[in-house]
């Protein structure tokens, strides 16, 4: 017999004959939805006790068992979690205490931006922060020292750009970390020079860690405090499980300690950093999954290349706006090859940064033998970004049972400047959600954040329009890309689930998986595509709890 959506549904219902217990909650009156195998289902209440969910009603007044909670969800639209598949969670507590210069128009806004901030928080020793991008200025050009030095004299100043690639920095950062005209830049980076050779203050890509050696860590517990902050702020923005892309030892140490004490409010999936230290200890362990089905590191997180604001990412041929320009391989392939097998030998799922054709190619080739060779392709292994595609690379990741793991909100940001860089032929196997999907490719969804904003409905408003908050342009970038609501939806949930493996757990509402939903104020199949970026979450529930609730503004 074929399953069909509705019967998917009706078993949901009918799995579940346990006696109701004064644990188990309904919450009924609800617009609910949900991708299960792949099909759009709805529902009118949902019934879970403690972290599992015992029914999916289709009934908009089911039958109450005596001791159930009973919440009314007043018409309000339900949805699975969404899970960001692609994030930093560290750097997005870290911006919540660093000065933002997202969408500052010029180098002087920044430097006003910064002088705010300064005033606001005269206790720092180093002024960091981010999202400087020049692309967006009308100069084009890269901010140097020396407007920094003015307004900053002695006190250090460091600050990233909006795709964390390049970074800016004054005479007293560079002078602590001992940077002069004779400093060479390690490979994979570069050191960006005026007219005379002297440092500007831009250090792209591998570059950073010159100026990053010189400021202080963060300790543990600093550490724990931040991801505190940031959990409890995406859990505001709808998430209800990040995979957290490139965490090192210290990092994974103070989630352990959050997780062993309950402090978890929403899932984490984090990646290895490739590079780490303790990288070989790290692996030699296995895979790591806590107990409380809130944090795992079963993954690991290579950066192939840079990115294509910063023209760090790398392309096989020049780069259309700079000759003789082909970007930058962070690691050489041998080790870049001797990571993964590393990883894939020890249990691990490979997820690789890919943004250039040239780093996707050689990341897809090394996992085509790779994989053959460890015999590792139920792992399912990751390209993180698969930005910039051969058309001819598109068809290899169902081949190999790679997930495309992406971001909507990298198009219609770099819609302005990404033509530019890689042409009119090139762009073709850009940002290309329809032609993965149509060449059966799983797409992950995230958003990257802190590089963009970590709300999912700005996410899932770019994979629908192709489009910027302003509904530019009119049809959308390349609209023949664009995702269906449903397949968008999906991306944010069921394959950011399968992405990590998770896919019997969360990802789906249905009985047996776990209470992982959130309450907003629009429903996306019905109300304007247009305005979805707008999206109020309205509350947050992960295992059975809420985490945030709207009305009182702050996690429960």
């Amino acid at each position: 017999m074929k399953i069909t959506p509705r019967h998917w549904l009706l078993v949901s219902c009918l799995l579940s004959t346990a006696t109701v217990t004064a644990d188990t909650t309904l919450i009924k009156n609800v617009n609910g939805y949900s991708v299960n195998q792949g099909h759009l289902s709805r529902f009118k209440a949902i019934q879970f006790t403690d972290q599992n969910i015992d029914k999916i009603y289709l009934d908009s007044s089911p039958a109450v068992a005596a001791g159930t909670r009973i919440i009314d969800g007043a018409g309000q639209t339900l949805l699975p979690g969404l899970i960001d598949a692609h994030g930093h969670v560290l750097g997005w507590g870290l911006n919540l205490v660093r000065v933002d210069l997202k969408g500052s128009r010029s180098e002087a806004e920044a430097i006003t931006r910064i002088k705010a901030f300064r005033q606001q928080n005269p206790q720092l020793t180093w002024i960091q922060g981010r999202g400087w991008n020049q692309v967006l200025w009308q100069s084009k050009s890269f901010p140097t020292s020396a407007s920094l030095d003015k307004a900053f004299g002695d006190s250090p100043v460091w600050l990233r750009r909006v795709d964390g690639h390049a970074g800016w920095a004054n005479s007293a950062a560079m002078k602590l970390a001992g940077i002069t005209d004779k400093t060479l830049a390690p490979s994979g980076g570069e050191i960006v020079r005026d007219a005379a050779g002297q440092p500007s203050g831009v250090f792209i890509d591998n570059a950073m860690a010159l100026i990053e050696r010189a400021i202080p860590a963060l300790t543990i517990a600093e550490q724990e405090t931040v991801l505190k902050a940031a959990m409890t702020d995406l859990a505001r923005l709808g998430l209800t499980s990040v995979h957290d892309a490139g965490v090192g030892f210290d990092t994974i140490s103070a989630y352990k300690r959050l997780a062993d004490s309950g402090e978890m409010l929403i899932r984490v999936y984090g990646m290895v950093a490739a590079g780490d230290s303790h990288f070989d200890t790290l692996m030699a362990k296995g895979p790591y999954h806590h107990p409380s089905g809130k944090l795992d590191f079963s993954s690991i997180k290579i950066s192939a290349d840079g990115a294509l604001g910063s023209r760090g990412a790398a392309l096989i041929e020049d780069y259309s706006d700079l000759h003789g320009h082909q970007g930058l391989l962070l690691h050489s392939e041998q080790q870049l090859t001797d990571y993964m097998r590393s990883a894939m030998e020890a249990g691990f799922q490979v997820n690789t940064h890919a943004i250039g054709d040239r780093a996707n190619k050689m990341v897809l080739d090394r996992y085509q033998a790779l994989i053959k060779q460890t015999n590792t392709q139920a792992l399912r292994h990751r390209v993180e970004h698969a930005q910039v595609l051969r058309l001819a690379d598109i068809p290899r990741f169902a081949q190999l049972g790679v997930i495309a793991s992406m971001q909507a909100t990298h198009a219609t940001s770099d819609k302005n400047m990404a033509e530019d860089r890689v042409g009119p032929q090139r762009i073709k196997g850009a940002y290309a959600w329809r032609k993965l999907l149509d060449a059966d490719a799983v797409i992950a969804a995230g958003s990257d954040f802190p590089i963009e904003s970590a709300n999912p409905f700005f996410g899932l408003h770019a994979s629908v329009t192709r489009q910027d908050h302003t509904n530019l342009p009119q049809m959308g970038w390349y609209p023949n890309e664009k995702m269906t609501m449903v397949e968008a939806l999906h991306s944010f949930t069921g394959a950011a689930a399968y992405a990590a493996h998770q896919e019997n757990m969360i990802g789906a509402l249905a009985a047996g998986m776990k209470a992982d939903f959130i309450l907003v104020d629009q429903d996306p199949f019905n109300d304007d595509a247009h305005t979805l970026w707008q999206t109020s979450v309205a509350e947050t529930w992960v295992n059975g709890v809420k985490v945030f609730d709207a009305k009182q503004d702050k996690p429960k």
